[in-house]
């Protein structure tokens, strides 16, 4: 158990100690057990224990486990990491690289998922817009979001292969010409939105990458910074592309 919820356990249990001369209390208890202390108290699986299940459910190969059992892992993932502790223990569980693989599922549902979890863990949080430029998730999105499907992940056999096309400039430029589907791209924009809010290295990371795809009309010539502070210009970027996709 943590020290956080070490400490708030001893609190409530401190404050929630008989005092009277008849041993009662007429005093209300002054704070509540978080969700993680009380699931340490009564025994049940922590919040990071929740998100490693959900993800191994998302990933399995295992037959018995349905499109519609990993959409509802998903969902329950999106739920827990909406708490901005929760979405930084993405990164010590090492669930990153697993969600930024389901941004290249062969199922748009899951594809969409994975955006809207990219974009709930993003959102006004720093260290997981770092880590997302750090593993190359921008760059995804962006591909998305202009309407590319991501090539499914490369076997490990071919690796250095794909290494030598990154190196390139050409690695990830759509799954054999394949356009995505409207609502991944609308999901991915939104991830993009908030990926690239209030964080300069992941809004020069996008305008290099909308170039790169001949999309660079609303973030100027290769050299022009676009201030990630700045909201308006921000939203000019965001919404030139929500734009650019089809009505559905």
């Amino acid at each position: 158990m943590g020290d956080k919820n070490l400490n708030d356990l001893l609190r409530w249990s401190i404050e929630n100690t008989s005092s009277g001369p008849d041993g009662t209390t007429d005093e209300a208890p002054r704070s509540t057990l978080n969700p993680e202390a009380l699931a340490a108290l009564m025994g049940g699986p922590s919040d990071a224990d929740l998100m490693r299940e959900s993800m191994a459910a998302i990933v399995s190969s295992d037959p018995e486990i349905t499109l519609e059992s990993k959409l509802t892992a998903f969902d329950n993932l999106e739920q827990l990491i909406e708490s901005l502790d929760n979405a930084n223990l993405l990164s010590k569980l090492g669930l990153w690289t697993p969600l930024l693989k389901c941004l290249a599922h062969e199922e748009a549902e899951i594809r969409l998922m994975a955006a809207w979890c990219v974009g709930t863990a993003v959102q006004n949080n720093e260290p997981s817009q770092e880590r997302l430029v750090a593993l190359g998730g921008v760059e995804k999105l962006v591909q998305m979001a202009v309407g590319k499907r991501l090539p499914a992940p490369t076997p490990a056999s071919t690796s250095t292969s794909t290494s030598a096309s990154a190196a390139n400039g050409v690695e990830n430029d759509g799954k054999n010409g394949e356009e995505e589907a409207k609502n991944v791209r609308r999901k991915a924009l939104y991830a993009l939105s908030s990926a690239v809010r209030n964080y300069q290295p992941a809004m020069d990371v996008c305008a290099a990458e909308l170039r790169r795809q001949g999309e660079g009309e609303h973030v100027g010539d290769e050299g022009k910074s676009i201030d990630a502070t700045d909201m308006d210009a921000v939203d000019v970027v965001i919404n030139g592309l929500k734009q650019k996709v089809p009505s559905a």
